[in-house]
C-alpha cells in the first residue's frame, strides 16, 4: 500500500504547493511542536526519548520546506516551564537532546549558507548552564546572519512573558523618576510590547499546533491576539509537508479582521 500511495502523495503535494504559492504567505509561522510521546507510545517504544529525539530530527526537515516557501520568520515552542516539572530521568535526557540539537544546528553549513538567525526566548535563567552557553554559542555564530530568523521558546511561558515585560516597564521609568500612579495612567498596550522577548519582530500570522490538541497552552499569548490557529492530527514526528501545506492554504482562504 505504501508504493500505491507515495507517488500519489508527491502528486498532492506538488498540487497543494503550486495552489499555496498563488497566495498570500505568511511572514512568521510559530509552531507547537506536540506529540512526542505519545507517537512514541504509539509505536512501543520503550525509551521516552525516543519520541523527541525524532522530533528533533523533523526540525531540519521542515525548516527545509519553511525555506523552500521563503517563510523567513518561525518561533518553536520546544520547551514549556512547566516542561521542566517533569520527572528527572526525563527532563534531564531532555535538556541533553535540545542542548546537542542547539550545538549541531550552530556549526550546521546549511544554517550558514541559508543566513538563519537563531535566538532563544523565555526564562533562560532557569535552563541549565550547559543549555544556556550552548544558546550562547549558537546566537553568536549566527548573530549576524538575517535572511531567515529562528527562534526557540525554551523555558517559555506567556504568561510569564507578560509579567516579565511588565516589570521591566516599571523598572525603566521607574528609573526616570515616574511615579507608579503616572506610568499607569500612561502606560499602553504598544508600551508593553516593546519589552516582550520578541519585541523586534512581526507578531506571528499563522500559529500551527501539532497532535489534535486544540488550545494553543500559553504560547505567544499577548502576540497572537490576530494570530490565525491551525491544528493538526499528526503528531510532531509525523508532521508532513503537505500538513504544512494545508495549514497554509487555510489560512490563505481565511479572511483577516485584527479584531474588527
Amino acid at each position: 500500500m505504501f508504493y500505491i500511495l507515495s507517488p500519489l502523495y508527491r502528486l498532492y503535494e506538488r498540487r497543494l504547493l503550486r495552489e499555496v504559492r498563488r497566495g498570500p504567505m505568511p511572514r512568521h509561522i510559530g509552531l507547537i511542536l506536540d506529540g512526542n510521546r505519545r507517537y512514541a507510545r504509539e509505536r512501543g517504544l520503550d525509551d521516552p526519548l525516543a519520541g523527541h529525539r525524532i522530533g528533533a530530527d523533523k526540525l531540519e526537515e521542515v525548516m527545509d520546506w519553511l525555506e523552500e516557501l521563503e517563510i523567513r520568520i518561525t518561533t518553536l515552542f520546544a520547551l514549556s516551564t512547566e516542561n521542566l516539572t517533569r520527572p528527572p530521568g526525563e527532563l534531564n535526557g531532555l535538556l541533553a537532546l535540545i542542548e546537542a540539537k542547539i550545538l549541531a544546528v550552530a556549526v550546521d553549513p546549511k544554517i550558514h549558507e541559508k543566513e538563519v538567525h537563531i535566538r532563544a526566548v523565555g526564562r533562560l535563567d532557569l535552563l541549565p548552564a550547559p543549555l544556556q552557553e550552548a544558546i550562547s554559542i549558537a546566537e553568536e555564530a549566527t548573530r549576524e546572519h538575517d535572511r531567515f530568523y529562528l527562534n526557540l521558546a525554551l523555558g517559555y511561558g506567556g504568561r510569564q512573558e507578560i509579567t516579565d515585560a511588565v516589570r521591566l516597564l516599571l523598572r525603566e521609568r521607574g528609573k526616570c523618576g515616574m511615579s507608579l500612579s503616572r506610568i499607569a495612567e500612561e502606560i499602553t498596550p504598544e508600551d508593553i510590547g516593546k519589552y516582550l522577548y520578541t519585541y523586534d519582530l512581526p507578531d506571528p500570522d499563522l500559529i500551527i499546533r501539532t497532535s489534535g490538541e486544540l488550545r494553543c497552552s500559553g504560547f505567544l499569548l499577548w502576540q497572537s491576539a490576530y494570530s490565525e490557529f491551525y491544528f493538526c492530527d499528526a503528531y510532531w514526528p509525523a508532521f508532513r509537508k503537505i500538513d504544512l501545506l494545508r495549514a497554509i492554504r487555510s489560512y490563505q482562504q481565511r479572511k483577516r479582521r485584527f479584531g474588527t
